[in-house]
């Protein structure tokens, strides 16, 4: 296993990493002084210095705009899947609440590349990269991965919801469907998920329910699994039925729940070891030998 992407000072010594197959997503270095620095993937791109804002209030804060975006994208597609909505307001403004829904988790999902393509390659150092990281393939990266699957299974998404809404592929008066995650989007994601999962675990899997990053990658690897079943069962038999429409509109909206609550957790897992929010020491630093 090659060490991590980070580079760390001249006389620290790699004492071993973990990761999933060629990705390291924890490593432990020891100083010249003899103390350790642990380092993790998932918490270095997230804490690349002192957080801005509070938990729940920090427009100049990325990560914050990220949770925010994605809370409102999966309430959107939450409400487009369940039956008495889109049978109160009709097949036009359902399928215009996904394919709303659609451009927040879009737009979530850039700021998650952006997010993990300026993440700052020196250990230690809080200045994010610029805008010119967004064109840098960092292959060696796990989350650089699974950001960048996350967000070409967001624009599939985007691509089927405007199909719905303009062809009018989504809500008809006689059983209310309502539309699905596409296929491709779908399998975006899982795999995107998994990654992301795959990362905070530092392997394919870990019982870590103390743990927030822990808990916001597993709902999310659930409500991607959910969105596969919709994607499932919305599939188009030849007599023109789907599948079975109570799973497509059970998957999408279990799917989004579970979004939604991943969402939101990303918002104290930003201020995570703040002074102004947590007293506790910050984990996953530095330790005595």
């Amino acid at each position: 296993m090659r060490g991590a992407y980070v580079d760390v000072p001249e006389g620290w010594t790699r004492l071993g990493g973990r990761g999933l197959g060629p990705f390291v997503t924890r490593e432990v270095f020891r100083r010249p002084d003899g103390t350790r620095v642990t380092w993790e993937s998932r918490w270095h791109r997230k804490h690349p210095g002192m957080p801005d804002g509070s938990t729940w209030w920090a427009p100049r804060a990325i990560a914050w705009w990220i949770g925010v975006l994605f809370a409102v994208g999966s309430v959107c597609f939450a409400l487009g899947s369940f039956p008495p909505y889109a049978t109160g307001v009709g097949t036009n403004p359902d399928d215009l609440t996904y394919f709303i829904g659609s451009i927040f988790f879009t737009t979530a999902s850039f700021l998650v590349y952006y997010e993990t393509a300026s993440t700052p390659t020196s250990l230690g150092l809080a200045q994010r990269k610029g805008l010119g990281s967004l064109f840098w393939v960092q292959h060696r990266r796990i989350d650089w991965w699974a950001a960048i699957i996350q967000f070409v299974g967001t624009l599939w998404f985007n691509r089927t919801t405007l199909s719905a809404l303009v062809v009018g592929l989504g809500a008809s008066a006689d059983h209310h469907p309502v539309w699905r995650p596409d296929a491709l989007g779908s399998v975006c994601f899982l795999v995107s998920s998994w990654l992301s999962w795959a990362e905070e675990c530092h392997g394919p899997f870990a019982w870590r329910p103390s743990s927030t990053s822990w808990w916001i990658t597993l709902l999310n690897l659930a409500g991607s699994v959910a969105f596969g079943v919709s994607a499932i069962a919305s599939y188009v038999k030849p007599n023109g039925d789907l599948v079975s429409l109570a799973w497509t509109n059970l998957g999408t909206f279990v799917g989004a729940v579970c979004f939604l609550i991943g969402a939101v957790l990303l918002l104290p897992e930003r201020t995570l070891g703040s002074p102004s929010a947590d007293p506790r020491p910050r984990p996953r630093v530095v330790t005595p030998t």
